[in-house]
């Protein structure tokens, strides 16, 4: 093997699996088996199978469907469990007994009441029975972070020497740190007299938030293998994030000068499945695959993205298999990124035209976290005109109820002077309406109104389009805002300015007729 290359084992299915709540049938196992073969892992730990009928089916059909990785069963140093490993993934295209007992000497004292020989005996016996299975063994001493380093070192050796093709570090609790971590895997290479006769691997927990700098340490300081899961699930705070380990080998490739055979256009699409088959979301601020991972909302990041991406972002989302960046647009946002997308909606505006849409944007960016395509849509379509509004909304206040009379106050803004005035209505919209009607005067008449949620949740934001007869004539209103009665307000006035415009272009023309 390229000594430059890390194999990567993945335990999602056995170590992930065993997060509180995180249960997944047989179907669901070998269906993420075949993601974790298209993504290119090493080693798939399909399960341990004698610890119920379920992982034991679930290995077993993995093992004889999925092709490509080495399929890995867990066992403990006990007959029955090595022999129902065995059984389990004979039918494996690669086949791997992974068998462990603990070695530490607080679960030597505590769980086990033996002695270190008495441990090590149960080793060398694990890793023989297991041979009789498939050659491809590995054994981990559990809790080697905190096993006493001579007798860790006399254990390894002895596994190796009873046939072990791998040995697994595990910091089974997550105690170490990345110096004291790195350092034991290197003395780990420079004192066991056989070692190279074995792939050296590592396993990390997150307990302390670890995990990954731990990884990454043994790395740099030889091991050869890494064991680690989707998402970074598993017990208690979880183990080494496969996504996170992998990106920063490709990343710092020039640092780390390690590399992994690991498709990574195939990890969000892991990343995903893992997330919706366990029931487990991923938090939107995780490393990789977090949805905020390519997300950019403040205004000076998303103005220099949209020059170089290579400013704010060290690697592209492409490599994890996602189209693009994300420029999140909310109340940190710039013209300079609220143009940009709205380009990429289809929408080309004038200078003018925008700095409106980017006063009523602020608004709702105000009022709600993230303002989404859809309601950008909404409000170019509420603000794009070309012409002055001859009634501008500056106030409005309603008050309803099912034991209250509907009343609105209304205060427009029209010629530089500011008009209010109040109605009462069969609603609050119809109130508004009303007192809208008292400031401008004129013969109008409501012949449709609709409403419509732009965005699902709470903060969604509302758009109403209404048409309003005049003379005949039927013109239509859009207004959009997270208040519903703020929408329908400003789609009503958005008819009425239309229609004075049309009006006001006719009595032009009429002039014009005139004096010919």
């Amino acid at each position: 093997m390229d000594k430059n290359r890390v194999l990567v084992f993945d335990t999602t299915l056995r170590d992930g699996e065993q997060s509180p709540g995180a249960s997944l049938g047989v179907p669901d196992k070998v269906a993420i088996a075949h993601q974790l073969a298209r993504l290119n892992v090493d080693i798939i730990e399909a399960g341990f199978p004698v610890s119920s009928a379920a992982q034991f089916e679930a290995t077993q059909l993995i093992a004889s469907e999925v092709k490509g990785p080495v399929i890995a069963a867990l066992a403990r140093c006990v007959d029955l469990d090595i022999d129902k490993a065995g059984e389990a993934i004979k039918k494996a295209e690669k086949p791997r007994i992974h068998t462990f007992v603990a070695t530490s000497k607080i679960h030597l004292e505590k769980k086990f009441r033996k002695t270190e020989d008495e441990v090590l005996a149960m080793a060398v016996a694990g890793v023989k029975r297991a041979k009789k299975y498939c050659h491809d063994i590995e054994f981990s001493p559990e809790d080697s972070a905190r096993t006493g380093k001579e007798f860790l070192f006399r254990i390894v050796e002895a596994a190796i020497r009873a046939g072990a093709t791998t040995i697994n570090i595990p910091d089974t609790v997550g105690y170490s740190n990345p110096e004291e971590f790195g350092g034991l895997i290197n003395e780990i290479l420079n004192t066991v007299p056989n070692v190279d006769q074995a792939i050296l691997s590592i396993h990390c927990h997150n307990d302390l938030g670890l995990a990954v700098a731990n990884t990454l340490a043994g790395i740099r300081n030889g091991a050869q293998q890494i064991e680690v899961t989707i998402n970074g699930i598993g017990e208690r705070a979880g183990n080494a994030s496969l996504e996170e380990v992998v990106m920063s080998l490709k990343t710092r490739q020039n640092f780390y000068n390690k590399y992994t055979n690991i498709n990574t256009k195939e990890i969000i699409n892991t990343s995903r499945m893992v997330s919706n088959l366990m029931g487990i979301p991923v938090q939107p601020n995780k490393a990789i695959v977090g949805s905020n991972a390519f997300a950019h909302e403040s205004g000076i990041h998303q103005d220099a993205m949209i020059k170089h991406a290579s400013t704010y972002e060290i690697m592209t989302p492409t490599e994890i298999g996602l189209d693009s960046s994300k420029i999140v647009l909310g109340r940190h946002s710039g013209r300079h990124g609220l143009k940009q997308r709205l380009v990429e909606l289809g929408y080309n505006l004038s200078t003018v035209e925008l700095n409106h849409v980017y006063e009523r944007f602020l608004q709702i960016a105000d009022k709600k976290k993230e303002v989404f395509d859809e309601d950008l849509i909404a409000l170019v379509g509420d603000e794009s005109q070309d012409f002055e509004d001859a009634y501008q909304l500056e106030y409005f206040h309603v008050l309803s109820g099912n034991k209250a009379i509907p009343t609105a106050t209304i205060v427009l803004e029209h010629k530089g002077e500011l008009i209010q005035e109040a109605s009462v209505g069969d609603g609050p919209v119809d109130a508004a309406y009303k007192a809208i009607d008292k400031i401008v005067n004129m013969p109008l008449k409501l012949a449709e109104y609709s409403l419509r949620g732009v965005t699902g949740g709470k903060e969604a934001m509302g758009e109403v389009v209404v048409r309003i007869t005049q003379n005949g004539q039927k013109i239509l209103g859009r207004g959009a805002s997270t208040d519903v009665i703020e929408a329908s307000i400003r789609a009503y006035l958005n008819a009425i300015n239309k229609s004075l415009h049309l009006q006001t272009g006719k009595d032009q023309k009429d002039d014009v007729k005139a004096t010919l």
